[in-house]
């Protein structure tokens, strides 16, 4: 079989967002966003959030953990040890309030587990989160509008945006798998178990974010690591067998990585990760500079099949 990555077919299946689409997106948006009143003619009640500072004691000794400042807290959420968040209700701003606890028996820290303590407290501020009815006022203090209707058409359009987008690369993905299938690549069992097991350090990584282990999924999943590397070897194959095609493709292209896209590569990471780029600098090893050069050698090479593919929309 000959490599073909040039005159592929494919299909490119647009979608078209509906106003259906933009009702359910404006109705999330208020269910995340409520808004935040504060309060300042009553003392606080459950269900108020409260900002406060607090400083810990056990035994008249302040313990390591147990300070805060300007930390918000809605009382009655359960959040704070038992009989904490009780000791805050009816007070008023710029009130200081010592709250006595009993540290559960079973608490995380061994040195306060089952002991009294005493919080010094100081209430700051008292809010309340109420609903935004869907109107201009939401639309200017969330959407940054000046009208609902400009909102919703700036909503819009930022979700066919999104959609032309996830279409193009689904695209994509689609010739470059087709290219990978006509490459010859004997895929040994080495070579697939290490791409199964990057499939799963992969997981690992997006589960740690939520802070997860791979252990606690496979008990909320029902599943196994074994059966989950079995069920890895499809995807994991692909993968192996799209990035031997890529890099069959920059051979014999000649392609080469140049520094304005490799500077936005690296500006787009810097943003992804809410650092600077000086910050970037200093974990730039030679691991991470493969990886910017192949993310901008992929890029090249997508575009290069997608340009002389045939596409039917």
């Amino acid at each position: 079989m000959q490599f073909t990555y040039k005159g592929l077919k494919a299909k490119l299946e647009k979608h078209t967002v509906t106003g259906e689409e933009v009702d359910r997106n404006l109705q999330r948006l208020l269910q995340q966003n409520p808004r935040i009143v504060e309060v300042n003619d009553r003392p606080t009640q459950l269900g108020d959030e409260v900002v406060l500072n607090y400083a810990g004691f056990c035994d008249g000794v302040q313990f390591p953990g147990g300070t805060a400042e300007n930390q918000t807290l809605v009382l009655g959420s359960g959040m704070f040890i038992p009989g904490f968040e009780e000791q805050l209700v009816d007070k008023v701003p710029g009130e200081e309030v010592t709250v006595k606890v009993t540290f559960p028996e079973q608490y995380h820290s061994e040195d306060l587990a089952g002991k009294e303590a005493e919080f010094k407290c100081k209430i700051l501020k008292i809010r309340l989160k109420t609903p935004y009815e869907l109107d201009d006022t939401f639309a200017k203090e969330v959407g940054q509008c000046d009208t609902l209707e400009e909102m919703r058409a700036r909503l819009q359009e930022s979700l066919q945006s999104y959609a032309d987008q996830r279409g193009e690369m689904e695209l994509q993905d689609q010739l470059l798998n087709e290219a990978a299938k006509t490459l010859e690549l004997t895929v040994t069992d080495e070579m697939l178990a290490d791409a199964v097991e990057d499939q799963l350090n992969n997981l690992r990584a997006q589960l740690a974010q939520q802070g997860l282990s791979l252990e606690m999924y496979c008990q909320f999943m029902n599943t196994t690591e074994d059966a989950l590397r079995e069920d890895a070897k499809p995807a994991a194959e692909a993968a192996l067998r799209c990035r031997a095609a890529i890099d069959e493709i920059v051979m014999i292209e000649g392609l080469e990585p140049d520094q304005e896209e490799i500077t936005k590569t690296l500006v787009a990471i810097c943003r992804q990760n809410n650092i600077t780029m000086e910050q970037l600098k200093e974990q730039y090893d030679a691991a991470l500079e493969q990886a910017v050069i192949n993310s901008v050698l992929t890029g090249k090479v997508m575009r290069l099949i997608r340009d002389a593919a045939i596409v039917e929309e």
